[in-house]
């Protein structure tokens, strides 16, 4: 065969190629996932009031009395402002499940939806053990997202991590499933953390973590690196415990309407998960 028909030959090869690669990559996307499952995350914004660390022993009667000090001897109070994420749950009664942290010592809280809706909330329930807590907007037209089971996860399976880190707004980055059944730094004894390498940073706490098929398999809570910066390691809460911390928060202790999980809270769901309801 002469030198002119195999470059000939290389070409129509390498065309092909080429013309195959739009398909593939459409093929690879997360595009149409990602437009599904985008509208059910929110982002959080936070304002509060909490004791200045070097005042917080004031707040202790014992060592106000140990120390001489008056009873009525304040300690002192600065206040701040913080972001976090969360995911719609139920979109008849605007239930969204964000992490405890976010909201913790809250007097105002505010979510803002996809379309820039932004909404009043009220805390209903959290869990300090788990780092799950529930918040309620009005239920205006809200897409709720598709739960998952979190024990058919499998290292190496790929996940997508949807936030707001550093306030920036909605993002999505993917990663895989790191290890299961971790312990994060600083948590509470809770130890069913999932872990991935998808890229977290501060505000993507209470986003969600998503299968490729666009399934919440969960929340994400925590993450080591240094200066609070991603380092691909981040931990999310697998979706089974959102779930039962979810139905122990209900005021009536109903069963829930969020898509991917049913069932009944029993009598000492919340105190067996020690949820505090509000």
């Amino acid at each position: 065969m002469s030198r002119s028909l195999v470059a000939l030959g290389a070409l129509f090869i390498a065309g092909e190629s080429l013309l195959s690669a739009p398909a593939v990559a459409d093929s690879l996307s997360l595009a149409p996932m990602l437009q599904r499952v985008v509208p059910s995350v929110v982002s959080i914004s936070v304002q509060g009031r909490e004791l200045d660390d070097a005042d917080a022993t004031l707040a202790d009667p014992f060592y106000r009395k140990f120390f001489g000090l008056p009873d009525d001897a304040a300690p002192a109070e600065h206040g701040f402002q913080s972001a976090g994420s969360g995911v719609v749950i139920d979109e008849v009664h605007g239930y969204i499940v964000t992490n405890q942290h976010v909201i913790a010592s809250a007097s105002k809280i505010e979510v803002a939806l996809s379309d820039g809706r932004r909404f009043k909330a009220k805390l209903v329930g959290a869990d300090p053990e788990t780092d799950v807590a529930v918040v309620q907007i009005p239920p205006d037209h809200l897409v709720q997202a598709d739960f998952g089971s979190a024990s058919s996860l499998h290292v190496g399976d790929v996940v997508v991590a949807i936030g707001n880190p550093f306030g920036l707004g909605q993002t999505a980055t993917m990663g895989i499933v790191s290890a299961l059944g971790r312990r994060a730094v600083g948590s509470e004894g809770y130890e069913g953390f999932i872990q991935t390498d998808a890229s977290t940073n501060p505000g993507n706490s209470g986003g969600a973590l998503v299968s490729e098929d666009g399934v919440v398999v969960g929340i994400n809570s925590a993450i080591i690196g240094p200066a609070g910066g991603s380092i691909g390691i981040g931990f999310a809460v697998p979706a089974e415990t959102v779930g039962i911390v979810i139905e122990a928060a209900h005021p009536d202790r109903q069963a829930c309407t969020w898509r991917g999980r049913t069932g009944h809270a029993g009598p000492d769901a919340g105190s067996r998960k020690g949820v505090r309801r509000r």
